[in-house]
């Protein structure tokens, strides 16, 4: 993600704010001091699961490297084993035992070496009789007391205790004896409590653990990422100093999404106070992902004192703003887009809680740059993108130059060979004005881009903006997909500082559907998210591996076409205008037993025209029918019934769309 919003400097260290921030709303912080902020740290199990690469030997480099990458000096601490670390039986003594292969020296002897670069050590079990692997390692149920003491023994500083084989016993008395186990060791253990939400841990946990997971595991897609930013949102009031909504790890690396969307997830992890533990292999990592993951000024956002979790001041059309308030009285404000298309994304520093001030300081952490604002807070947002800036009543405004924001109006869809219209605009958001303004479009290598109207202007003052017309042609024969274009504008401030101000988007070359019926499952979508694994064509979800579905069949009945998703999906055509029917028989895949929850929706041009209740596995196929005369663009939805994303594998069986 690169920021449309120039944003730049922020208050200098040991400044004054310029408002006093109050104190949390949510439990009081707990005496042990622990988890005062967010967790940093990394955790094997995303990149690894139980491959025999997990051991002793990549545990020390994850610690190695958290040195000489700077992730240490960016905040990160603690080196966290999942799953799979012992051998699936107790000794005579009803011990655990470390696996000798994976750790021939035993786990102190880890976490001594991990101490020893200043950093700190985390285990994992589970509150059952086994963990969640399939090879069934020693749960802790039954085995609280002896399990902690062996920890604290070893030199443990983190627990997470997961779920699994739990034997039905009530969630708040394993949690809570486990609690009472490790506070009996004297050791300071920060106390993850990993049970996927089931039990509403937000409403009882902030005197039990130091996290709770809100939602089931995280997988490296879009759509999961997405799913659970929407599950998790809503609880920020129960988080604070010492019990902190868990949203689960980050994917940030693992490559499943672009640099955009990774930006975005470490964003909104960010601004939602979450713990951050990177789930990449960071032996392999990325300069990118290195960058990403280091971002000092995004992590002082999660791990601002003060420990309030960012709330949603709208979200409308997958637009959505969330305000986070900052000790220092300022606010972090994120401008996220959930669609498909470049978004422009807007609020006012009233709305976000700051108060009057004749201009603001803003602070876009990315570019980590400056500029000064009226009070408009808003930004032209890439696809998936998030802008995040810090935004403060600052008497130094006047430092810096105005915030200018590049927009787009109109949609970006080519057809090749025919000419497509399009309209930029560059906004003066500042107090200041914006001089000697130049705008120029950029696309690929071939391609036609041409202005119709006026490239420049002598000035621009508060809310003022440069409209420019542009013609956009992709040559004859140009393949569907998406292609890179790039607006760029440049201005200089009233003391004469040059600003250089980008906003790079995609142009979706697209094709009309042919005339008549055709299957959904057989036309070129425009995108398409899935909250686990992809949509696959023709056949059912399956599991996270593209290709692994199965014939379509719901209620018994099998259908050859159609498309195979999973809670939150949705899945946009491109249909030009020239369609009139979306048809369709949905459901609840039989691949998943009695488990699943869904409602199907069918948006055209961002209007819903179609939809259905919530539909269980219990329920035959229910036929959909939608019109959608004239519209350009079709998005099919599946939504999670309200009760999270488990086992909601959708079909849309027979799908066919009738131009």
């Amino acid at each position: 993600m690169v920021a449309a919003l120039t944003v730049l400097a922020f208050a200098a260290p040991g400044a004054a704010p310029a408002v006093a921030g109050e104190e949390g709303t949510g439990p009081p912080a707990p005496a042990d001091g622990l988890a005062l902020t967010p967790p940093m740290g990394f955790n094997n199990w995303n990149s690894t699961h139980c491959r025999a690469e997990f051991n002793e030997s990549m545990v020390k480099g994850i610690a190695d490297i958290f040195v000489d990458k700077g992730l240490k000096d960016a905040g990160y601490q603690y080196v966290n084993l999942d799953d799979c670390w012992a051998l699936p039986n107790r000794d005579a003594d009803g011990r655990l035992v470390p696996d000798p292969a994976r750790f021939p020296n035993g786990i102190k002897a880890v976490a001594d070496y991990v101490h020893a670069k200043g950093l700190k050590l985390g285990i994992y079990t589970s509150a059952g009789t086994k963990t969640c692997d399939s090879v069934g390692f020693p749960g802790a149920l039954g085995h609280e007391y002896s399990d902690a003491r062996q920890f604290a023994d070893w030199g443990v500083d983190y627990l997470k205790y997961d779920n699994c084989n739990n034997q039905g016993v009530d969630a708040k008395l394993r949690y809570t004896t486990m609690r009472d186990a490790l506070r009996a060791t004297g050791r300071p253990i920060v106390y993850s409590i990993c049970e996927w939400g089931q039990n509403k841990p937000w409403e009882w946990a902030a005197d039990v653990g130091h996290l709770w997971r809100t939602t089931g595991d995280i997988s490296d897609t879009w759509g999961s990422m997405l799913s659970i930013l929407k599950q998790n949102l809503p609880l920020a009031p129960h988080a604070g100093p010492g019990h902190w909504n868990d949203p689960d790890m980050l994917e940030v690396g693992n490559g499943g999404m672009t640099g955009t969307e990774y930006r975005s997830h470490f964003s909104m992890w960010s601004v939602m106070a979450a713990p951050l533990l990177i789930g990449s292999d960071l032996r392999s990592a990325s300069a990118e992902t290195f960058e990403i993951l280091a971002n000092k000024e995004v992590i002082a956002v999660d791990q601002d004192p003060l420990g309030k979790q960012g709330a949603v001041v709208s979200s409308e059309g997958g637009r959505w703003v969330v305000a986070k308030e900052m000790k220092d009285g300022s606010r972090t404000v994120a401008l996220f887009n959930e669609s498909s298309s470049p978004q422009h994304i807007a609020t006012t520093a009233a709305a976000v809680g700051l108060p009057d001030a004749d201009a603001y300081t803003l602070r876009d952490l990315w570019q980590h740059r400056s500029y000064n604002t009226a009070g408009t807070i808003s930004a032209t947002v890439p696809a998936h993108g998030t802008v995040l800036v810090r935004v403060a009543a600052d008497r130094r405004w006047q430092q810096h130059p105005p915030a200018v924001e590049l927009g787009l109006d109109g949609d970006t869809l080519v057809q090749a060979g025919t000419r497509a219209a399009l309209t930029t605009t560059v906004t003066d958001l500042g107090r200041t004005p914006a001089g000697q303004v130049s705008v120029r479009l950029s696309g690929p290598a071939g391609w036609a881009v041409k202005p119709t109207s006026p490239t420049s202007a002598p000035v621009l003052s508060t809310g003022r903006s440069l409209r420019t017309s542009w013609s956009l042609t992709a040559p004859q024969g140009t393949p569907t997909g998406s292609y890179d274009l790039t607006l760029k504008a440049s201005y200089r401030s009233p003391t004469g500082v040059r600003v250089d101000s980008t906003l790079p988007f995609s142009a979706t070359v697209v094709v009309p559907p042919p005339s008549g019926t055709s299957g959904l499952g057989d036309l070129p979508w425009l995108s398409a998210a899935n909250g686990y694994g992809p949509v696959e064509r023709n056949t059912s979800n399956g599991e996270s591996a593209a290709g692994d579905g199965h014939p379509i069949t719901i209620g018994g009945v099998v259908y050859a076409k159609g498309l195979g998703v999973h809670a939150e999906g949705s899945v946009e055509y491109y249909t030009g205008g020239d369609c009139e029917t979306v048809t369709a028989q949905v459901g609840v895949d039989d691949e998943k037993g009695a488990n699943g929850t869904v409602a199907f929706e069918v948006w055209a041009d961002g209007a819903k025209v179609a939809s259905t209740g919530v539909l269980t596995n219990a329920m035959p196929a229910q036929p959909l029918t939608a019109d959608v005369t004239g519209a350009r663009l079709v998005r099919l939805v599946v939504t999670d019934g309200g009760d999270g994303i488990d086992s909601d594998h959708a079909d849309w069986g027979d799908a066919q769309l009738s131009c």
